[in-house]
């Protein structure tokens, strides 16, 4: 089970910690460094776009960077990386939808593995399908499956309940198997040129695990909420 994270962070706000304790540049470098790949697998596992989350990384080491003094050491850095990521993908959804830009499946724009590896082309199926599930669903199974999360801190990444979590975990594996067992997605589109695929395949491969043994009472919700 991974470390749970230090103290409840205001969404709101950039994630922020005990003011003592502070890391040095050096380790806080090398700390945040080891969490890059895993922030790129949550960005482009959010946007379903290379692009758009290479942004969302980049802006979200700069924020984490400015925060450096403000970080505890023994915080749980990936949690609380995650969460500025998080925040700052929600509010690009917001401004483009305001736009009236935003394209909440982006089925077009996901990776495709080559049709001659079995693998890769079962894992091109579940990121279709998780681009096809409510964004609360997709986040709860991509931190909990495949990041490693307890619900515990994947509730503290969400800003949500325990209870939550698990309801959207629950809610999100029913739903891809429903689509997986279907063959209603889209037909694969190859996307050329995506570099960096080895970490995206690292992290979500493993949800493909989650859809079939998370072990979450399924129907059972303790909380709900507009979005689950």
């Amino acid at each position: 089970m991974a470390e749970a994270t230090a103290r409840r962070i205001d969404h709101d706000q950039e994630p922020a910690a005990a003011p003592h304790a502070a890391l040095s540049d050096d380790e806080f470098r090398e700390q945040l460094g080891l969490v890059i790949p895993h922030l790129r697998a949550f960005g482009r596992s959010l946007s379903g776009n290379r692009d758009t989350a290479d942004d969302l990384v980049q802006e979200t080491l700069l924020k984490a960077w400015a925060a450096r003094k403000r970080f505890q050491a023994g915080t749980n850095m990936r949690a609380w990386t995650f969460i500025i990521l998080r925040n700052l993908y929600l509010s690009q959804m917001r401004r483009a939808r305001f736009k009236g830009e935003w394209d909440d499946l982006a089925a077009d724009r996901l990776l495709a593995a080559p049709a001659s590896q079995d693998r890769h082309v079962e894992l091109a199926d579940m990121q279709r399908a998780l681009m096809h599930l409510p964004q609360p669903q997709r986040e709860a199974l991509i931190l909990v499956g495949a990041g490693g999360f307890a619900y515990e801190e994947a509730a503290e990444i969400c800003g949500v309940a325990v209870g939550t979590i698990k309801s959207r975990v629950a809610r999100g594996r029913v739903a891809l198997e429903a689509l997986l067992s279907e063959g209603s997605l889209p037909s694969r589109r190859e996307s050329p040129g995506h570099g960096g695929r080895g970490a995206l395949e690292t992290i979500m491969g493993q949800v493909d695990d989650l859809s079939r043994d998370v072990d979450v009472v399924g129907g059972q919700h303790d909380e709900e909420d507009d979005e689950s």
